[in-house]
């Protein structure tokens, strides 16, 4: 719930007040301000009003009559910055505590039990100065929803028990994030900043800050947390977002009778001025050891809160310059050089009052042997940048860019939208809440020099991260144990930076050519406008194209997919890594070209899995072809580049080592696909055979590929039969001339292995990263079929809440509880994991024993709730999707499994409301219920072996005495 915070910065503050009009009736003396003039898209459908409470919560309300789910989100505007001293953690701990009872609404899980029985879903988070809570729930549901959510800001109980077994849910998640390099650095740079600053402390918490100091010190820790909601939770620094299908009369209505009971307390949100950094931690060199073997380097400079400047975005068009990737960028004259991956240039905010500017490059091994001529590099580019002085030029096609992506920008989900602007909510005026990431309209080149001011070697901080520092890394960070060493720059190296004069190879980016000059939507008649399948339009030996018009977004943007299928693909371990290294090489290759590109607006995406590569175009549609034709003409005429090859090479086989230090639910979802796909190769296996690569090799091996592949593709939008065959022919016509086309049998999806009826599986594997351990039970349910499907779904839908409340409230095995379907190759089965301080033979224990209680409940539930579960499910595989590409992804889904069902939500639906709750007992008890003789079952226990893991203490003897049974053990072969 609490996460690091590295967003892209949101733009500022603004003095002007909207336009207000008086109170109307329908509200009384409860709405003190009421704003109707938001500025919105002209093609934004839905309708927008603000209001300001008597009691000074501001709400944005979104009506928007077609959703099929309705969200809202909370925003307080405090954090764990404003953790009491002696209690780190406390502001996190309050939020996890707020899901668990309110003096209305008493019981435990009465908030996700009334969303899980309506189709919704909640969460929360913890930042450095918010914490926000959101839900999403069918639409007829809202007002429920909303009463109970309400009382989290109103009357919350934060009992004794609750608290106590709450705790450990903090604790654990804490736990999980000890061995994460996010978390680790996140944490480093805080504690090497001032101690005496807030920036300082520890925001997650753990069983230490929140229960052991505490009692030592004689601190009541539920009495802090009632002090706390006390004095931050009150309703003058709290926003809200509401969207609903009713209109907005009505949705001020249902608003206003249960917000305006939320206590003004009249507190001043927390804003810092002083920056973390202040000089004297400038100039100053951190390197650190990462628990994977990452190489990276970031240079940082403390700069002022800039979000008030948001109209004229100075911040922007630095970051636009130093982070572009085109010809003359930082990115490329680093990778002329082979020190560099990657790069990301731009501000981020600290928090309210302070920010940063940072590059952060992802370094190769002879980078990591350069980092002070790297460092340089950047200072000679922020020298050229500042002789140029500010382009207006630069900044109007930013501007325009921008403007043009507000205009046609995707609707976003429910509760997408409700999170993201009820923080921009607390920074704008209302009537720039929707449009401040994206219209600018002051060109104040001042700001850009008075920013640029601040990007010198006398206020940088250099930080550089890789395992070749585990020597010289003499100090140890208080929370995560991180090694790292922090010193000083020496004197004639900052003398050099600043004295650093750019040369010849960096220079301002070009006007970009990608820029759309239509947007035009397409009138011509086509019988796909009708229906929701996609039709064949070209059915040649080497390609099959699927089309279809879109009626239904009306943006001037497609969605292109081709995918490139071969068997040489996934043949053998070597075969899978050429094809991996192939396509970091392309990408590497391309990204020069196609990053103009992607500034306007045309997504791109080139990938690989077992049956080859896929290549996705998302975006404008004007200037697709370019960007495809030119992605082909690299496929097809690649040449390697030693130098880039052996970078390349070096990168993925250190992703395949770094696997080791994922989180143990990763280790046991890829144990699971281990033991359950008919084709699959080990990580050890890949590990022996990429060692072998060469570039000679890899030529010889695309070169091969590329005659032997079928295309099969799906064009999608605002896009005319015509020219996509247009495109099609094309993209044919630039293939091999002996290319040659695969067989049917060379088409066959794979399959997955059948558990034998009547018996359990046990793979146990080890990890010595985490302390945490895991436990993943499979319940296989056969193939899938329309009303096999919806059965497992429905079966899912019952049992997530109570599977969480249980396991995870109550029982408190650990911090991640997660039940559901998964589904692989056509086969489907239901899976539950818990990642856990505790053996995976004690969780598998508890599991089962939750599902076997599981037979009660259901049998137990009445008509009514059985319905409600019925009808959520409905609506959930009803709900349309937003986006043009979520759309594209439903008809490609049914293409790539070769089912066709393209009228799948609907077909299924009907099936579904056909089941009865005696059917969903009998599909229980045939596919879970230990009992049955017919069931199927694979658990994966990953056992940690870390100081601390459940792999090195006396529990297993214990859980393995209790155990119900015999198991049978049948791990297949690494």
């Amino acid at each position: 719930m609490s996460s690091p915070q590295y967003a892209r910065q949101p733009p500022g503050r603004s003095s002007p007040a909207p336009p207000r009009t008086p109170p109307s009736s329908a509200g009384g003396q409860d709405v003190v301000e009421r704003y109707e003039n938001i500025v919105k898209s002209q093609e934004d459908k839905r309708d927008y009003r603000g209001l300001l409470l008597a009691n000074r919560l501001k709400v944005l309300l979104v009506s928007d009559p077609t959703t099929d789910k309705s969200a809202a989100a909370l925003d307080v505007n405090v954090g764990y910055l404003s953790d009491p001293d002696e209690l780190p953690g406390l502001a996190h701990f309050c939020e996890h505590m707020l899901f668990l009872g309110t003096e209305k609404y008493p019981e435990e899980n009465e908030y996700n039990k009334y969303l899980s029985e309506h189709g919704g879903s909640s969460n929360a988070s913890t930042s450095s100065d918010h914490t926000t809570y959101y839900f999403d729930v069918l639409p007829a549901h809202l007002h429920g929803a909303l009463d109970i959510f309400a009382q989290f800001f109103i009357s919350p109980l934060f009992t004794e028990s609750a608290t106590g077994r709450e705790l450990s849910a903090v604790n654990s998640e804490h736990e999980k994030n000890t061995s994460s390099d996010t978390w680790r650095l996140d944490q480093l740079n805080k504690s090497t900043a001032s101690p005496t600053h807030p920036f300082h402390k520890f925001g997650t918490g753990n069983r230490e800050t929140l229960e052991t100091i505490p009692k030592a010190k004689g601190i009541n820790v539920r009495d802090e947390l009632l002090k706390f909601h006390d004095k931050w939770y009150s309703s003058n620094i709290m926003t809200l977002v509401v969207l609903g299908k009713e209109s907005l009369d009505e949705l001020e209505a249902m608003v206003v009778p249960l917000f305006r009971q939320v206590e003004d307390a009249s507190v001043a949100a927390p804003w810092w001025g002083e920056h973390p950094f202040p000089p004297a931690l400038r100039r100053k060199r951190v390197c650190c050891v990462p628990v994977k073997d990452l190489r990276s380097l970031s240079i940082d400079f403390p700069i002022p809160d800039t979000r008030k400047h948001y109209k004229s975005g100075p911040g922007h068009y630095l970051s636009h310059l130093l982070g572009h990737e085109g010809p003359g960028s930082l990115l490329s004259a680093l990778k002329a050089k082979g020190w560099c991956n990657s790069l990301v240039g731009g501000t981020r905010i600290g928090a309210r009052g302070f920010g940063f500017f940072g590059v952060q490059v992802d370094l190769t091994e002879d980078g990591v042997e350069h980092i002070d001529d790297i460092v340089k590099l950047v200072f000679q580019y922020i020298s050229m940048v500042r002789s140029v002085g500010p382009q207006r030029w630069v900044w109007e096609e930013q501007r325009d860019l921008m403007a043009m992506e507000f205009r046609f920008k995707d609707a976003q989900e429910p509760r997408s939208l409700v999170t993201s602007h009820v923080h921009l909510l607390q920074e704008f005026p209302m009537e720039d809440v929707l449009s401040a990431y994206y219209l600018m309209s002051e060109w104040r080149p001042e700001l850009i020099d008075e920013l640029l001011a601040y990007l010198v070697p006398e206020n940088v901080r250099v930080g550089t991260v890789a395992k070749c520092f585990s020597e010289k890394c003499t100090q140890t960070e208080r929370w995560y144990g991180t090694k790292y060493l922090q010193e000083d720059i020496e004197p004639e190296k900052i003398k050099e930076w600043t004295a650093a004069s750019p040369g010849p190879e960096l220079h301002m980016p070009p006007p970009n050519e990608f820029i759309p000059t239509r947007l035009d939507l397409e009138t011509s008649d086509d019988p796909t406008l009708d229906g929701t399948a996609p039709a064949i339009i070209k059915d040649s030996p080497l390609m099959r194209l699927w089309f279809k018009r879109d009626n239904e977004f009306f943006l001037p943007k497609a969605v292109i997919t081709l995918d490139l299928v071969s068997p040489l693909a996934y043949s053998d371990p070597l075969s899978c890594n050429l094809t991996s290294v192939w396509v970091l090489l392309l990408r590497d290759g391309l990204q020069q070209f196609a990053y103009a590109a992607e500034l306007a607006g045309l997504r791109w995406s080139l990938g690989n899995a077992k049956y080859g590569l896929s290549i996705t175009i998302d975006g404008y549609d004007d200037k697709q072809n370019v960007l495809l034709e030119k992605i082909v003409d690299h496929l097809v005429n690649f040449k390697c580049d030693p130098q880039r090859f052996q970078i390349m090479k070096e990168n993925h086989i250190r992703a395949i080592k770094n696997f080791e230090a994922e989180q143990p639910y990763q280790h046991a979802v890829y144990q699971q696909a281990l033991c359950l796909s008919d084709v699959v190769w080990t990580r050890c296996q890949l590990m022996d055979a990429a060692e072998t690569m060469t570039p000679e090799m890899l030529d010889e091996y695309a070169s091969r590929m590329i005659r032997r592949v079928h295309i099969e593709g799906l064009m999608y939008g605002n896009i005319t039969r015509e020219r996509a065959m247009r495109i099609a022919d094309t993209i044919e016509n630039k293939l091999p001339k002996n290319a040659t086309p695969l067989l049917a049998q060379q088409l066959l999806l794979h399959r997955e292995v059948e558990l034998e009826k009547g018996t359990e599986y046990l793979r146990e594997t080890e990890n010595s990263v985490h302390k945490s351990s895991c436990a993943s039970l499979y319940y296989a349910c056969g193939v899938r079929t329309s009303r096999q499907n919806v059965a497992l779904e429905l079966l899912a839908q019952a049992l997530s809440e109570p599977c969480f409340n249980i396991l995870r409230t109550k029982e408190q095995l650990g911090y991640i509880v997660f039940s559901g379907v998964r589904r692989a190759n056509g086969a489907q089965g239901l899976r539950v994991i818990v990642q856990s301080d505790r053996h995976p033979a004690h969780v598998e224990r508890r599991i089962e024993a939750f599902l076997h209680g599981a037979l009660e409940y259901l049998e137990n539930m009445s008509e009514e709730e059985f319905l409600k579960h019925r009808a959520a499910l409905a609506a959930q595989r009803l709900e349309k999707p937003k986006r043009m590409a979520s759309r594209a992804s439903q008809m490609w889904t049914e293409i790539t499994s070769q089912m066709y069902n393209f009228d799948r939500p609907r077909v299924e639906v009907e099936q579904l409301n056909t089941i009865t709750k005696q059917e969903l007992i009998q599909f229980y008890k045939t596919h879970v219920w230990k009992e049955s003789e017919s069931r199927q079952k694979l658990s994966v226990h990953v056992v940690s072996t870390a100081d601390g893991g459940a792999g090195t203490k006396r529990e297993l003897e214990d859980d393995e005495a209790g155990r119900d049974g015999p198991t049978v053990s049948t791990p297949p072969p690494d």
